[in-house]
């Protein structure tokens, strides 16, 4: 906190030495977002070995910006607190910083973001800031933001060792294992109707062992939007290759076609996601498995995170997932949600060295509803169950698919500005 507090002295010296007659603005926000957590009959990880299990979070996180029209100061300290988790009734997750950069102007259309910051990209399946994860997910490097009619911006990101204490889990940098990622971004509107946004990556790891040092993995694509009043069309598609941790080559696609109808009050979308993955015709030196880099799951493959880690939660064999999510807006206070989602895997698979016949492996329903009495207060209930194939056994997901997994959740989160001053 003295940290900030010098940046933002020193920022604001600076501009008076210069003499800077520009308008500086300090915000301060705070947010108290807790959150109950009831699972039953399914896994999120292999080593998950308690159910029914249930548990609260809860995330206090402070935001600081100050900015003038040549300088943005930004910083973000969160605590996160469990209870009911590892054996205690109340422990400290972690104590970090969510976001801290300093962002200078260039020129009137450039900018540059140093420092520990988040990631949102187009629809947050590639990159995003996890805002559902209570640490958030950020990155930490340098990002050259360019905005005019054409928007683009270049990240240069890095990562560094952290102590033990730093759990991963609760930390919204630790998890990430890359030494270098290097990413573009373009978002361009064609026409009134049509806009275009690429995205591509570049990610290099340090191999554990081996002569080669260093391996890379590269990710190419983007999406093409169609907007016309009340119906709206896109595809998104990427193209993945380089090296994995096992030196495979990767060669693998995602694709996810979706339209939408909005007839005012309520939303339809309807769509499909597709990640390759590798059969019995994948020569053994090549994975066709697709990584979707460092975006979000729940958003697109249900409230249960069922799928997360790819390939590992498909054991290699690809996963497509067809999707419809209906929105209601009952009133000007209350919202109203239901996602549906089937899953198969794109390949069968296997029981030994026997592939199973079939790919399907369940379905999953999302209800949630979203209250907003007060403008800084939400309160949100969410509940959602998978009627599951046997298949789901075999990918260590549900422990009994004669069994209906659940899974519920109460969050609130309070969010009031504490202060707001320009000059």
């Amino acid at each position: 906190m003295a940290a900030v507090l010098v940046l933002l002295l020193t920022g604001r010296s600076l501009y008076a030495q210069s003499g800077d007659s520009l308008s500086r603005e300090v915000i301060i926000d705070f947010e108290v977002r807790p959150r109950a957590e009831y699972r039953d009959n399914f896994m999120w990880t292999p080593a998950d070995t308690v159910m029914p299990e249930l548990f609260a979070t809860q995330r206090n996180r402070l935001s600081i910006t100050y900015r003038t029209n040549r300088l943005r100061l930004h910083a973000s300290p969160q605590e996160i607190h469990v209870w009911g988790k590892s054996g205690r009734f109340s422990e400290v997750g972690n104590l970090n910083f969510f976001e801290a950069y300093a962002e200078p102007s260039i020129s009137r259309y450039l900018s540059v973001r140093i420092g520990r910051q988040a990631l949102s990209l187009d629809n947050g399946r590639i990159f995003s800031a996890a805002p559902w994860g209570q640490q958030s997910r950020s990155h930490e490097g340098i990002r050259f933001l360019y905005k005019k009619k054409l928007e683009t911006d270049l990240t240069i990101a890095f990562t560094r060792p952290y102590a033990k204490r730093f759990d991963p889990a609760f930390s919204p940098v630790a998890a990430h294992n890359y030494k270098y990622l290097f990413v573009h971004h373009l978002k361009h509107k064609l026409t009134n109707q049509f806009t275009l946004t690429t995205i591509n990556a570049l990610d290099v790891f340090r191999r554990a062992t081996g002569d080669q040092q260093y391996y890379q993995r590269v990710t190419n694509g983007g999406r093409l939007e169609y907007n016309q009043k009340w119906f709206y069309a896109t595809v998104n598609a990427y193209y993945q290759y380089g090296q994995n941790a096992a030196a495979k080559k990767i060669r693998a696609y995602y694709v996810q076609p979706e339209v939408s109808a909005n007839t005012g009050k309520t939303l339809f979308r309807l769509g499909a996601e597709i990640l390759s993955g590798s059969n019995t015709r994948t020569p053994g030196n090549v994975s066709a498995s697709f990584v979707p880099l460092y975006g979000v799951a729940w958003k697109f493959m249900g409230n249960m995170n069922l799928f997360t880690r790819f390939p590992a939660d498909v054991n290699d064999k690809g996963l497509v997932n067809p999707y419809l999510f209906i929105i209601h807006q009952a009133g000007k206070k209350l919202s109203l949600r239901a996602d549906s989602h089937l899953f198969y895997s794109q390949y069968p698979l296997l029981s030994g060295e026997r592939a199973i016949d079939g790919t399907y492996l369940g379905f999953e329903s999302d209800l949630s509803l979203n209250y907003k009495p007060v403008k800084a207060l939400e309160i949100i209930y969410g509940f959602s169950f998978t009627i599951t194939d046997k298949r789901m056994e075999v990918l260590n997901k549900v422990p009994d698919s004669a069994k209906v997994p659940v899974w519920s959740y109460l969050m609130i989160s309070f969010a009031p500005r504490l202060w707001s001053q320009k000059w």
